[in-house]
């Protein structure tokens, strides 16, 4: 022991003590010698105890004056900081070298202590100049462990204050050793004692967070349990069981933050809370919402410890945990969805881990979609974070979301499956994954998004951006892309590659409409003028179309098309060339050359995105052709996919193919698999690229002789793509080795399917050949006796070769009457359309060679079909029988038959492609006895009119082409009525039966219900009120004029234009006005005929009293309809149905019979097919559901009956093994003679009148008659006592009008003396021939100045057919103001 520092701290101390003004610096300056000889002083060794006493108290003695200076109050309680630390550091040496004695009195501990703490508290401020004082004095205290003084002097206050303060001033600013001080400290106290007050402290810094991460005092806290578990342990345990007992009676603060406290210390010590755990179970049943929702939310933080697998060790808790996803409350569902991922991630290899997946699956399909869209999240972040592993069946149901009903869940599927995608196809382009069906679904579901009609982010508009630029990685490589691309195109079906053409065809639309408007910019800068303003304006309509708000794009491409800027123009031009290989680049320096200030670049980047050969490009051709060279991906499945992704892009962008020919061309030394797709792809790409065609022209014939129909079709128009002019004779040459060929009889189907071909695109070459190809098909294929090949056909619904064999020639000459490009057939198709009429009626041609029931149904649709593509062209020469028979096809006993008919109807309707009255046979397959044919029927014909009358709108309010009332759908009734009134169904006279009416004329009334239906058209009350208006006028026309075809039906076709008034006015009850009403009713001069001599008229007068019906039994008609036999409303169809799906056998027939009184059946021979269907006799019952007449010995049935009977003879035909199906329909006679009707019953009955009574219903506002807008050949104007009558005919038909008399006027025409006789005054020729009646003194007729052309010019308006171009009477309904009441006349 130094004895000359104990002097000297014995002299510092007695200074001290005499000083009575104390000064700060002379004080510090003592206080600074006093520290600095006492940390030089050791303590005493313990050599002996006698020596080591002396030394204390030698020690003892020099310290004794400073001890007691220091806890003066004036000192230890002084004012300046530097003084208090100087003391404090005197103090903890004076504990130092005097351990462990305490070397104050138990009076001056506390004050001693307080003054150490106060030190202490300064700590968390490391640029004082005095840190390292305090760091001194923190290490001493620690060494010495003093502090644990203040527990034997019951400083448990100063203890908190302690604790409190260590944790208040700990940071990350602080060395590990001072940490390590503090924390020594601090166990050596709770090693020596423990009370829940100190816990609380421990507790609440434990669940501290500092930004969402564990603060330093947290840190600091997980020490100090760390470091005393076992002392902590049972008041941790009885402090977290209190608060699952009993809250209410804790006081501390810390009882709701409890989750949080387990959570940490299991994070740290789980050991310690293991017997706390099970707990959770019952917080994890209670009703109590929020308490179930903290109890998910730390079980869920517990299963997502990686090194501690509560899971496995609490499967009670896990158990309980899984029911909590599917808990009732969305909230707690939502809370166990959250902690999903990391509960999955803590172990994905454990079988717990599965269990999660599958809750977390089950969650996709909930009812709420807030708890569907957290799924998503979760599974989306969850297969992103594991995407190798996870599960198939997660990525499955997520990307179902994509067609969730709630269009936020679908939008946030989109957003986070396509995260997924471009993570995945990083993955597979690092190598660290390969391809997979269920990644590849991903693109698949987005594209069907297509079909989404509610929301505008889904259309084909914004998908394209998706697909453009949201799809794949930016950095991915157009390999890559290539490769990613025929994987998913394996995984398409119909309606993936239609999504995907109608974005492609998008966007070579508005490329092509672009290229248009740049270069009607450079020519209007060279001429303005109005008409290439218009131009202008019409290719920004149409663009516009091309962008997800397309009235705010046609806004922007206005103010664009204002700019001066041609560099924009130019840069346009760039980005729309097909052959430059870097156009992203060129776009990016667009984008750059514009800058993001410019006032339209947000839509120029859109714009400039949606010209760019962004989705393929010919870089992406280029990688095809590769892959399929070189069979990249190592699977012939994988290459045909390939032909066929190539195939769909090259059908919108030929031009791709363009420098790559060399490719292409090697592709066809392959394999002859896909070669029949690669001759599609040079039939699109043929006239784009430069290839020699003699080098395709040997396989092309091979393909030609021998390959397939499908084949051999594509492998004409390939020649036609690729052919030039100067190499015509190679078709010459093939032309005759196919008529060697066919009479040969080598390959006939192919070699037929070639000629027909030929046929279409070189029309020469055929004709030149014709006289031996025609009649071949007419002699050696049509007759051909079947007998050789003749199978059992009961068990089939194919036909048998002898028939396909027909069909492939009828096929074959149908297509030499329809040549490509406008060319002239110089062959006479009155031949063909006799074949087609015998096929029709009998199924055949001659009797005998068409034996199978089958056969002939496959005849009379390939016949009917034939008929609708020939009426493109040749619709003049259908004669009314031929359109009769073809509509008929729709009421075939083939449910087969009419299924397809049906379908083919529509197509080709909706492509506007035949005229419009083809549309009939939706009315009348609209009572079909199958249900699915009724819907069909039904959604055909709402889409018909729908589509129809906006386009026949559209019409009338466009100055430019103008409009008529043909074009409208209401028209066909025009047709279905004369349809009606020729079938030998038709209620006999004197029938008053409101059923028989009712079932007879429900084709005409469904089509009066669809027309009048707003509904159909989106609530247009505009539409529904011109089509009620134009049905009124075209029935009163009817009622003037008779039957063209067979005079003797005109009071038919009078009758049914008295119910479809009552019908429309029925149906529809609100009066309306029209300026568009129709001056001119035009009637086809082949169906009606204006004939007013007087015999016909005394004939007509006849025939009128005959058929009669009262306006009271009419509307009987009508309420029936509507009550019984009216069917669900034409809107609501099964959604992604099929129309041509077909659950029945088809192709089995009924043999042609009728039931008699007993309800059996019985074999007749079958009538002839002008007598199909509709069949109705007096008080015969009738089927809701078909048209057949049913006669159950003269009386009436019920309709249930005729349901019931039905079904019991179908049964009975089946139990005796007869070619019987209730599938379709059978032709039934009734059995029981025509009832006679009485004179006086007709005679006390009401003629039908031709005057239209005055009243309510639907009025026509005066209005002058409309001008003509189309040019007729021939104008006349007949001067009669009645007024003017202007004559108007057509070039090929007649074309008559009827004078509209004022109503009050005129009377039944039979018996008025003095009425005008209307004159017949155009022949077949077109001729003018006026005839002068005998009620007409002078009649005068003079040509027109007004220049007429044909209306059959008039067919096609802008690639469609309009209206139809038989129409040759015209009714003139609007001759003075008219006020019409739609009752029954």
């Amino acid at each position: 022991m130094d004895d000359s520092r104990l002097r000297a701290v014995a002299e510092i101390g007695s200074r001290l003590a005499k000083i009575s003004r104390r000064n700060k610096d002379s004080l510090a300056k003592t206080l600074k010698q006093a520290s600095s000889s006492l940390s030089h002083i050791e303590q005493p060794s313990s050599l002996e105890d006698a020596g080591k006493e002396g030394a204390i108290q030698k020690l003892l003695d020099a310290t004794e004056d400073l001890r007691s200076s220091i806890v003066k109050p004036e000192l230890a309680s002084h004012r300046d900081k530097e003084v208090r630390l100087l003391i404090a550091a005197c103090v903890s040496e004076i504990f130092r070298i005097l351990a462990p004695e305490p070397p104050f009195e138990d009076k001056h501990l506390g004050v001693v202590f307080e003054l150490i703490i106060s030190v202490f508290k300064d700590l968390s401020d490391t640029k004082e100049p005095y840190f390292s004082w305090r760091v001194k004095i923190l290490e001493t205290v620690a060494r010495c462990k003093c502090c644990v003084i203040m527990l034997d002097m019951d400083g448990d206050d100063l203890v908190l204050q302690m604790f409190n303060t260590f944790f208040t001033v700990v940071s990350d600013y602080h060395g590990q050793g001072l940490i390590n001080h503090i924390l020594s400290i601090m166990t050596d106290i709770l090693c020596e004692e423990v009370s829940y007050p100190l816990l609380d402290i421990i507790l609440d810094n434990l669940i501290k967070e500092d930004k969402g991460e564990p603060s330093v005092a947290s840190q600091l806290a997980v020490s100090v349990i760390k470091s005393c578990p076992e002392k902590l342990r049972p008041f941790v345990f009885g402090f977290l069981t209190s608060c699952f007992s009993d809250r209410d009676a804790i006081k501390s603060e810390l009882k709701e933050s409890y989750h949080d406290i387990i959570f940490k210390i299991s994070q740290c010590v789980p050991q310690m809370i293991i017997a706390v755990i099970p707990n959770l179970i019952q917080e994890l049943l209670t009703d109590q919402v929020d308490v179930r929702i903290k109890a998910v939310e730390l079980t869920g933080k517990l299963f997502s410890v990686p090194e501690y697998h509560v899971a496995q060790g609490f499967h009670n808790l896990f158990v309980e945990f899984l029911k909590r996803f599917s808990d009732i409350s969305v909230d707690v569902r939502l809370a166990a969805i959250k902690w999903a991922k990391d509960c999955y991630l803590a172990n994905p290899l454990g079988a717990k881990s599965d269990e999660v997946l599958a809750a977390l699956e089950g969650r996709l399909l909930d009812f709420d979609d807030r708890v569907r869209t957290r799924a998503l999240i979760v599974a989306c972040d969850l297969a992103r974070s594991n995407l190798k592993y996870v599960s198939p069946k997660l990525i499955s149901e997520a990307t179902e979301r994509l067609r969730d009903k709630k269009i936020s869940v679908r939008k946030k599927a989109l957003q986070k499956l396509m995260e997924v995608y471009r993570d995945y196809c990083k993955k597979c382009a690092e190598g660290h994954m390969t391809t997979c069906d269920h990644f590849e679904q991903i693109p698949c579901k987005v594209l069907l998004l297509c079909y989404d009609k509610v929301c505008k982010e889904f259309r084909p508009q914004s998908l394209e951006l998706v697909f453009a630029d949201e799809l794949f990685p930016s950095d991915l490589p157009v390999k890559e892309r290539a490769r990613h691309w025929i994987h998913l195109f394996s995984l398409f079906n119909s309606y993936h590659v239609k999504a995907l053409n109608s974005i492609l065809s998008q966007k070579q639309r508005l490329r092509i409409e672009m290229k248009s408007y740049l270069s009607l910019r450079k020519k209007e800068k060279e001429k303005s003028s109005e008409d290439m303003q218009k131009r202008i304006n019409s290719c920004f309509v149409k663009m516009s179309t091309s962008f997800p708000d397309p009235s705010k794009a046609e806004e922007c491409f206005y103010k664009l098309n204002q700019m001066k800027d041609n560099n924009i123009f130019n840069g346009m031009e760039v980005l729309l060339d097909e052959e430059k290989i870097s156009l992203q680049a060129s776009r990016d320096e667009f984008l750059k050359m514009i800058g993001d200030k410019h006032p339209h670049f947000e839509f120029l980047q859109l714009l400039s995105s949606k010209c760019l050969l962004n989705i393929f490009s010919s870089e992406h051709v280029s990688c095809i052709l590769d892959h399929i060279s070189n069979n990249a991906l190592g699977s012939n499945h994988f290459e045909a996919v390939s032909v066929e992704l190539l195939l769909v892009i090259v059908t919108t962008f030929p031009t791709l193919l363009k420098g790559l020919e060399a490719k292409f061309c090697a592709l066809f030394e392959e394999s002859y698999v896909v070669n029949d797709k690669l001759i599609q792809i040079l039939e699109k790409a043929g006239s784009h690229i430069s290839v020699e065609f003699s080098g395709f022209y040997p396989f092309l014939k091979k393909i030609c002789l021998e390959g397939n129909r499908s084949q051999s079709k594509h492998a004409i128009f390939a020649i036609a793509s690729v052919i030039d002019t100067s190499e015509h004779f190679y078709i010459l040459d093939l032309c005759k080795e196919l008529v060697i060929s066919l009479h040969s009889g080598k390959n006939v189907p192919t070699v037929l399917q070639s000629l027909g071909c030929i046929s279409q695109h070189f029309v020469g070459v055929f004709e030149a050949q014709d006289a031996q190809i025609t009649p071949y098909i007419y002699e050696n294929i049509f007759q051909t006796n079947p007998l050789d090949d003749l199978i059992s056909f009961e068990e089939t619904v194919d036909c048998s070769a002898s028939c396909k064999l027909k069909i492939y020639g009828l096929k074959t000459l149908v297509r030499s009457f329809l040549p490509h490009s406008g060319s002239h057939v110089n062959r006479q198709i009155n031949k063909l359309l006799e074949v087609l009429s015998n096929m029709l009626q009998k199924g055949g041609i001659f009797d005998g060679t068409i034996s199978s029931e089958i056969d002939k149904a496959h005849i009379r649709l390939a016949a009917a079909k034939s008929v609708l593509c020939l009426s493109r062209r040749w619709d003049l020469h259908i004669s009314a029988d031929i359109f009769h028979f073809t509509i008929m096809t729709a009421k075939d006993s083939s449910a087969f038959v009419r299924r397809s008919f049906l379908v083919k109807t529509y197509k080709l309707l909706r492509e506007h492609v035949i005229p419009s009255r083809y549309a009939c046979a939706f009315a009348l397959a609209t009572s079909d006895y199958l249900k699915e044919l009724q819907d069909d029927s039904l959604k055909y014909m709402a889409e018909f009119i729908k589509k129809y009358s906006r386009e026949a709108q559209n019409q009338q309010t466009s100055k430019a082409e103008g409009g008529s009332i043909t074009d409208y759908p209401a028209y066909i009734v025009v047709y279905l009525i004369h349809i009606l009134a020729h079938e030998t169904g038709f209620p006999s006279e004197g029938c008053q039966d409101e059923e028989v009416y009712a079932l007879f004329c429900s084709p005409l009334l469904s089509v009066l219900r669809a027309l009048v239906d707003p509904s159909v058209v989106d609530g247009d009350l505009y539409l529904i009120n011109n089509a009620a208006l134009y049905l009124v006028c075209i029935f009163r026309a009817i009622k003037r004029a008779e039957d063209a075809v067979d005079s003797q039906r005109t009071p038919r076709l009078h009758l049914l234009a008295d119910i479809g008034i009552s019908a429309v006015n029925s149906l529809h009850h609100n009066g309306t006005s029209s300026p568009h009403a129709p001056g001119l009713i035009l009637l086809p001069s082949s169906l009606y005929r204006i004939n007013l001599s007087k015999k016909s008229i005394e004939d007509k007068s006849r025939h009128l009293s005959q058929f009669h019906l009262e306006p009271s039994f009419v509307e009987k008609v009508i309420h029936f309809f509507r009550t019984h036999v009216s069917l669900p409303d034409t809107t609501v169809h099964k959604r992604d149905k099929k129309p041509n799906e077909d659950s029945t056998s088809s192709m089995l027939f009924c043999k042609q019979g009728y039931l008699s009184t007993s309800g059996t059946m019985e074999t007749q021979e079958k009538p002839n097919r002008r007598e199909i269907s509709l069949r109705l006799g007096q008080k015969q019952a009738v089927s809701l559901n078909a048209l057949g007449s049913v006669g159950l010995d003269g009386k009436h049935s019920s309709i249930r009956e005729q349901r019931t009977m039905a079904s019991r003879n179908s049964e009975a035909s089946v139990e005796k093994e007869q070619p019987y199906s209730s599938c379709d329909s059978v032709r039934i006679v009734p059995s029981f003679p025509d009832i006679q009707v009485s004179d006086k019953g007709v005679e006390k009955g009401i003629a039908l009148k031709e005057n239209i009574d005055v009243g309510g219903g639907i009025s026509v506002q005066p209005f002058k008659d409309p001008e003509v807008r189309v040019k007729k050949p021939h104008s006349s104007e007949v001067t009669s006592g009645g007024g003017k009558v202007e004559l108007l005919c057509l070039e090929s038909e007649s074309m008559e009008t009827i004078n509209d008399t004022s109503l009050t006027q005129r009377g039944v025409l039979a018996d008025k003396s003095n009425s005008l006789y209307l004159q017949h005054c155009v022949n077949t020729s077109g001729d003018v021939a006026p005839q002068q009646s005998k009620s007409t003194s002078n009649v005068e007729t003079e040509k027109s100045s007004r220049k007429t052309v044909p209306l059959a010019a008039k067919r096609k308006r802008g690639g469609r057919v309009a209206g139809d171009p038989s129409l040759s009477n015209i009714a003139n309904t609007n001759q003075a103001t008219v006020r019409t009441s739609l009752t029954p006349c």
